[in-house]
């Protein structure tokens, strides 16, 4: 026989009404939820209110498809929160390092609010009250997932918000249009689309989060990969300034994509499609079709990746001279975002998983000629194989893969470091080896980010019993950052000391020595 029985705390959530929230749109119904994790941090906030699939603008569809982001508009009555909107991913993303699913749907441009404070609101489940705030609110963390520009999802149950609204941040998770409908070039269509709807998001949490108990004074904006190099390309933007206050930059690569290169690839996709590089070219055809050719063009193969590791990727924010001026880190020069914090870091080896299947092929191959077909110059590649000894021991596989995590996220740790002069600046690195993998691949980190160590599909990822220990450091410095604009190590200065996130966890001044060979090189 089934037991029927309840607890008090069943029968006092089911009665209890669910949060309600005005924003300027209209008013939104979420839901209440135990922000209960692992960890020895604060249990300030036991249980939160979270509203899912908010539309911060119209459905990127018909006349709006490839147009700049248009805001929601007003709707009557009360929009129920209670589930995640459409994904700009598309069908099964198939084996990801991070759970991403995708929802179908046309109204993809969306925020999810995550927060353990409803000014106004009544008690929640159980008696817990939501700590309802007074003055100006609580720090907001807004996220940007990653995906490399064409994939990924707001929707993962790693960018649930219960840890950091257990220790008193307001969450954030933002959706945007992806590859081709949100970077590609269009002949007679708004460049940056994808920006665009960042900064129309970030508009909104302006606007609206102190409804829900945050203060838009204290918005850092966080991402990880392609989400990284989003957050570094924000902090560049001078009309992105206003919209946030710091920025914590995980694995963050910059794309930048010329303006030259964008046009190359708009007019490639539509001449494969056989349609003029238009809207109403591109638009006439079916977004699964575009999405065919997009898919064919950005395959990665042997020499995809070089020319990735070289160029970048082809579909990202550009540098298009009306919303991106110029590249990144030339503004970094110029002191664009100087008076904001930044944190950012690598994990140690991004990339060698793609090295995997690529032992037999390199086993004989000598170590200054494997680096020569990475792209290492011959007059570094001695010293680089010096500062790299511990590496190189474990087969040219690994080398290989360093190299490529090198070239793709650690140099420009460096270099954005250098670029920000004095702007207060923080390095980490996470060195912390998957019990899976053995080393700390790309991704490893994001669980320990989030405190979601319980969560799903992270054995694959981290292995079984990934240190608990570890992720109250991560978790815990990210939201020391979040709250004050110092995550508790010190700056990136003179001594380029730098935190490095492993079992122990320790300050280490030059944490990136091995790398500075490829930085002399200009690689």
């Amino acid at each position: 026989m089934e037991n029927t029985q309840t607890t008090p705390a069943d029968e006092a959530a089911a009665t209890v009404e669910p949060p309600e929230v005005q924003t300027r749109a209209g008013r939104v119904r979420g839901r209440w939820r135990d922000t209960t994790a692992p960890g020895s941090g604060p249990r300030g906030n036991p249980r939160s209110a979270a509203f899912l699939g908010i539309p911060f603008a119209e459905a990127p569809v018909g006349g709006l498809r490839f147009a700049a982001p248009v805001p929601k508009a007003p709707w009557q009555g009360v929009f129920d929160a209670a589930a995640f909107g459409a994904t700009a991913q598309r069908g099964d993303p198939g084996v990801t390092l991070i759970p991403e699913p995708s929802v179908p749907g046309e109204s993809t441009l969306t925020v999810n609010v995550y927060t353990p404070a409803v000014p106004g609101a009544l008690e929640g489940p159980a008696g817990a009250s939501t700590g309802s705030v007074t003055g100006d609110g609580l720090p907001v963390l807004v996220y940007i997932h990653g995906g490399g520009y064409v994939a990924g999802s707001p929707a993962s149950p790693w960018y649930d918000g219960a840890a950091f609204n257990r220790d008193g941040v307001v969450t954030v998770t933002i959706s945007y249009r992806l590859g081709f409908d949100g970077f590609g070039w269009i002949e007679d269509a708004p460049s940056n689309r994808g920006v665009r709807d960042w900064l129309l998001a970030l508009e909104w949490v302006q606007q609206n989060i102190a409804a829900f108990g945050g203060d838009p004074a204290r918005v850092t904006i966080a991402g990880q990969s392609a989400g990284g190099g989003a957050v570094l390309t924000l902090l560049g933007m001078e009309q992105a300034q206003h919209l946030f206050h710091g920025v914590y930059a995980i694995s963050g690569a910059l794309t930048d994509v010329s303006a030259a290169r964008s046009e190359e690839f708009g007019r490639s996709l539509a001449a494969e499609l056989g349609v003029a590089p238009t809207r109403a070219g591109l638009g006439a055809l079916s977004e699964e079709r575009v999405l065919e050719v997009q898919q064919k063009l950005t395959a990665f193969d042997g020499g995809g990746m070089g020319d990735i590791v070289e160029n970048g990727l082809p579909l990202g924010p550009s540098v298009d001279g009306e919303l991106i001026l110029r590249p990144t880190r030339e503004s970094f020069r110029a002191g664009i975002g100087s008076d904001k914090p930044l944190v950012l870091g690598a994990t140690d080896d991004e990339f060698t998983m793609a090295m995997a299947g690529a032992g037999e092929a390199m086993a004989q191959m000598p170590a200054d000629v494997l680096l020569g077909t990475v792209g290492v110059p011959e007059n570094v590649r001695a010293e680089y194989l010096a500062a790299n000894a511990d590496v190189l021991a474990k087969g040219n596989p690994r080398l290989a893969g360093r190299v490529l995590t090198d070239r793709m996220f650690r140099v420009a740790v460096l270099r954005i470091t250098a670029d920000r002069g004095a702007a207060p600046t923080w390095v980490y690195r996470f060195s912390w080896p998957s019990g899976t993998f053995g080393f700390a691949e790309h991704c490893l980190d994001v669980p320990f980010f989030f405190d979601c160590l319980d969560g799903p599909a992270i054995e694959p990822l981290a292995g079984p019993n990934p240190p608990q220990a570890l992720a109250d450091e991560v978790h815990g410095a990210a939201v020391t950052f979040i709250a004050g604009g110092d995550p508790g190590w010190p700056r990136h200065g003179a001594e380029k000391i730098a935190r490095v996130f492993d079992t122990p966890s320790r300050d280490e001044v030059d944490a990136y020595a091995s790398v500075r060979p490829l930085l002399a090189a200009g690689r």
